[in-house]
């Protein structure tokens, strides 16, 4: 009788020391390889577009990330494996759509910033247009209405999406009136900028008559723009703060108002004046809807309840759409205006910035 012996299995340690110490390893792409591949990819697209006449940037930078992209998924299968080469190929698939992305926005800084510079002086940020008709002046004038415009329209739509906010979150919970306000609030965020314009200019019609043009319009038509934009981030950041530190606050035997002005409200106020700040920056640069309820003008006014105002988007468009004599005079106004309302954009994106990452409440102990 003859009794069948088991076959002796390896451990899984030796055999992986065999195979180290059989010289077998599995390739990598150096990054010299890497590199030579992509300048390879360019200078072969570049030869291409030379040869049927059509070289500029795009096409070159097209056609070099397709190239890229096959020969990094040849190589990269052929030494690393299929598994790895198809990584590199999706790696450089998504990089290329991210560079594909930065390429329309460094091109507007780029135009804005080189085109701005030749008015970006000290005369237009202190002369109005009044009596100028070529060359000199500046944008004085449409910075202070902006300002004053943007700040009174910031004065009365954060206190009321604020509030929206606490109510939709702490007390409205899933009542009618709750699904009501983020039904209304859903459509003011997707309304156009001309119709809050129209509906500024048909409210105040009705007490003022039709031809109305101040600046308190203008802030009441950006209103149905922010306050959408408030409410919603209000919300979102007022539903971050834990449960438990309501439960706590409750347990203590604190009231719910007390309780949301000391404990949630502060939680959230980095969040809140985050939101609050992205929500200036997008309507700050609005044109339609001051078109149609400030309308335009060469002199500095600051009172928003007599007469119209100048606005920098206003002053922007009027300059490129009913040039003078010279044209490369309101041209260069044109420019250095859309510079300085990037600049101002730019300013409270990073103000959000810094005001979520030194405000926020701190976690650890």
């Amino acid at each position: 009788m003859t009794t069948s012996t088991p076959a002796r299995t390896e451990p899984t340690s030796s055999r992986n020391a065999q195979v180290e110490t059989s010289g077998i390893k599995p390739g990598r792409i150096s990054q010299a390889l890497h590199a030579g591949i992509l300048i390879g990819s360019v200078l072969l697209a570049l030869g291409l577009l030379y040869v049927f006449g059509t070289v500029s940037l795009f096409p070159l930078l097209m056609l070099g990330a397709a190239i890229y992209l096959v020969v990094i998924y040849v190589v990269g299968r052929a030494i690393e494996g299929r598994r790895h080469g198809l990584d590199r190929f999706v790696t450089g698939l998504v990089t290329t759509f991210f560079l594909m992305a930065l390429i329309p926005l460094l091109s507007v800084i780029w135009t804005v910033v080189s085109k701005g510079l030749a008015r970006f002086d000290a005369e237009f940020f202190t002369w109005s247009m009044r009596g100028v008709l070529g060359e000199g002046g500046g944008a004085y004038h449409a910075i202070m209405g902006t300002l004053i415009i943007t700040g009174i329209t910031t004065l009365l739509s954060v206190p009321i999406g604020i509030f929206a906010a606490i109510y939709l979150v702490e007390y409205g919970q899933k009542g009618r009136l709750a699904k009501a306000l983020t039904f209304f609030v859903d459509v003011m965020t997707g309304i156009p900028s001309i119709v809050a314009g129209l509906f500024a200019v048909a409210l105040f019609t009705l007490f003022l008559g039709p031809g109305a043009r101040m600046g308190i319009i203008g802030s009441v038509a950006l209103m149905v723009l922010m306050i959408p934009v408030v409410v919603r981030s209000t919300e979102e950041m007022l539903r971050l703060v834990p449960n438990e530190l309501r439960e706590a606050s409750y347990a203590l035997g604190v009231p719910k108002w007390l309780t949301i002005s000391k404990v949630v409200l502060p939680t959230a106020a980095a969040g809140i004046g985050t939101g609050v700040t992205l929500a200036i920056a997008r309507v700050i640069g609005e044109t339609a809807p001051l078109l149609v309820t400030v309308g335009t003008t060469t002199n500095l006014n600051v009172n928003p309840f007599d007469g119209r105002m100048q606005t920098l988007p206003v002053f922007a468009y009027y300059s490129y759409a009913t040039p003078g004599i010279p044209r490369e005079a309101f041209t260069e106004r044109m420019w250095a205006a859309v510079l300085t309302l990037m600049l101002i954009v730019m300013t409270l994106n990073i103000i959000a910035r810094l005001i979520s990452k030194f405000f926020a409440p701190k976690t650890g102990r």
